[in-house]
């Protein structure tokens, strides 16, 4: 329960307490400053606390957004005030020394909620209210044009408006959103959750590729609008978090971690259902997970990467992407080539449903396949041009993102005294040969060969060094990319030269156990809660220990045997890394860590 102070009685005709209420916020009116000071500290420490004018006039729907948000240990708008458990002794400081301002001891005077706003020496947020009323009317003039105000502006539209994330794809903006977002009001009128919305289009999924299973005509039609639908439920879980500022740590990781769940599964199924009738894509649908986990990865590495840099300017490239963006069709375009998430589940469903899954593939591979060649190679541009500085920080969420085992952790303390100016000093000239020579072994040599441990050995040496120094250079964001590239398609092609039924199943579970565990690093990070623990790291080896690890059992085992110990590393790997991910992402939602919601780029 969370308590609202007023400072003094409301005006006579005022829906303040009511509106307040409405918030869930339980109401007590303060008869001087004293008596204010005295209220807080009667409120249980770990409940929030807001502090409001009594002369408040203004929408409800900016009070919700100023005094209920989860993200925010403080927020403030015109006449309020609000403090979570960690703000409340900045708080009760500021409001004491606005009581002491205070003449008499009276909180008629002046507004005391905005003076406490002024003195919170903490991080104070202030929503963009835009068209939405808050203000404190000094006279019954203005307090008569501002209830006017109020009227003359519908919030709910507002607030429906607004649950739609600002920047997102094309067909999201025009083919889901339109309709979702009422969908989202529905839900929370229900007091649905947005977990429970994320659950759902997981099951729905999950439905999806059972029916792609079948390998059924009427299967794969079913599937394709199930997907699309729980498509839907994604975007509505989202907007049902802004609608009613539901955010939290668990709802911001399930559906990151869903959304990469629902769309791994679907594959699985389409290929299950390939099987069905003969076709074995296995391969194509293992291609396209490592190709669109390395696409993630080259976001992610990039946008930490310069996430806090700094430049002299923003470059040529960011310049030219600048004029590009203010010519309205071109947006939109930019938007679509890259196949986010809406496009790329569109396109999967309306293929799913006309076609078969060995063409789903090969189309959802060719489109990945220039999305990720355009992405990479506008930020490859953008890094080159523009001298940026990187700072300590980055360069620490680039060496947890590399995701280095015991191996070439002790490589890079060996080779650390590598020269520290180019070509050396490009972390990712020293990565590279290494991981093009693993992948290069693993494809020309015969299923058995030593070559590809050679390769493997070798690809420990070069992934330790590359991390022995800081990844500060221009283009070290492409290290992480680059090794998990190595490290799953290792794993593709060796079980695709075992050439026994079963292995490329047990390789795609392999494979997206651990980009389970590279999803849940970035996640961990955006959150900023650095990475996964080092026991973790160590007990599943690292890429350089797992890709080692496989390029071992290929030599020392049958085909038969082979596809035996893929599954049962897989299994492991995927117990290991999901207990621990529970474990701590339940926790933290548990200890109330502060909430957290992505409104980034479309996925």
């Amino acid at each position: 329960m969370s308590t609202a102070i007023l400072t003094g009685q409301p005006v006579p005709g005022s829906s303040l307490e009511s509106d307040l209420r409405t918030l869930g916020f339980e109401v007590r009116a303060a008869t001087d400053a004293a008596d204010a000071e005295t209220l807080l500290a009667a409120v249980p420490a770990d409940q929030r606390v807001a502090v409001v004018d009594a002369r408040f006039v203004g929408h409800v729907h900016a009070l919700r957004l100023g005094l209920t948000d989860p993200r925010f240990e403080a927020a403030a708008i015109p006449g309020a005030v609000t403090a979570r458990p960690a703000a409340r002794p900045a708080l009760a400081r500021a409001l004491r020394t606005a009581c002491d301002d205070a003449p008499n001891g009276s909180v008629v005077v002046g507004i005391v909620a905005d003076r406490v706003a002024e003195l919170l020496d903490t991080d104070l947020h202030r929503p963009e209210l835009g068209e939405l009323v808050a203000v404190v009317p000094r006279d019954p003039q203005a307090r008569n044009e501002s209830r006017q105000a109020v009227a003359s502006v519908d919030d709910e539209a507002i607030r429906l408006r607004t649950a739609v994330k600002s920047r997102d794809g094309f067909f999201t903006t025009y083919c889901v959103s339109p309709y979702s977002r009422y969908l989202a009001r529905w839900c929370a009128r229900r007091g649905l959750t947005p977990n429970q919305v994320t659950t759902a289009s997981l099951v729905t999924a999950l439905i999806a590729a059972g029916c792609a299973a079948t390998g059924t005509r009427a299967g794969f039609v079913a599937a394709g609008l199930l997907l699309l639908f729980s498509f839907v439920l994604d975007c509505t879980d989202g907007q049902l978090a802004r609608y009613s500022l539901q955010y939290s740590t668990l709802g911001a990781w399930l559906d990151a971690t869903f959304d990469r769940a629902k769309e791994y599964a679907y594959y699985a199924g389409l290929a299950l259902g390939a099987a069905r009738n003969g076709d074995d894509v296995w391969a194509l649908a293992l291609g396209a997970m490592v190709l669109q986990t390395c696409r993630h990865v080259v976001d992610f590495s990039f946008n930490e990467a310069n996430a806090d840099s700094t430049a002299a300017g923003a470059g040529p490239t960011a310049a030219l992407s600048g004029k590009l963006d203010s010519v309205g069709w071109t947006v939109w375009l930019r938007r679509m080539i890259v196949l986010p998430i809406g496009e790329r589940w569109a396109m999967i469903a309306v293929l799913t449903a006309l076609t078969t899954p060995r063409i789903t593939f090969y189309v959802l591979l060719i489109g990945c396949a220039f999305a990720a060649c355009y992405t990479t190679a506008g930020r490859v541009l953008r890094s080159v041009t523009r001298k940026a500085q990187r700072t300590e920080r980055a360069a620490a969420a680039l060496a947890d993102l590399t995701d280095s085992g015991p191996l070439a952790r002790a490589c890079a303390s060996l080779l650390g005294r590598l020269p520290a100016k180019p070509p050396f000093g490009s972390r990712l000239l020293v990565a590279l040969p290494g991981a093009v020579l693993l992948v290069a072994a693993a494809r020309t040599a015969d299923y058995g060969s030593w070559w590809p441990v050679l390769a493997a050995a070798l690809y420990v040496l070069t992934s330790g060094a590359a991390v022995a120094l800081p990844l500060k250079g221009a283009l070290d964001w492409l290290v992480p990319p680059v090794l998990r590239a190595a490290e799953y398609g290792t794993v593709l092609i060796l079980a695709a030269k075992a050439d026994v039924n079963g292995a490329l199943p047990a390789a795609f579970g392999l494979v997206a156990a651990v980009a389970y565990h590279h999803y849940d690093t970035v996640y961990r990070i955006r959150g900023n809660a650095g990475a996964p623990p080092h026991w973790l790291v160590r007990a599943i080896g690292g890429h350089d220990g797992r890709t080692l690890l496989v390029t071992v059992l290929a030599v020392l085992l049958a085909a038969e045997d082979f596809k035996v110990a893929l599954t049962a590393l897989a299994v492991a790997v995927a117990l290991v890394v999901l207990f621990e991910s529970i474990r701590y992402w339940v926790t933290a939602h548990r200890r109330g860590a502060p909430a957290v919601h992505d409104e980034g780029e479309p996925a």
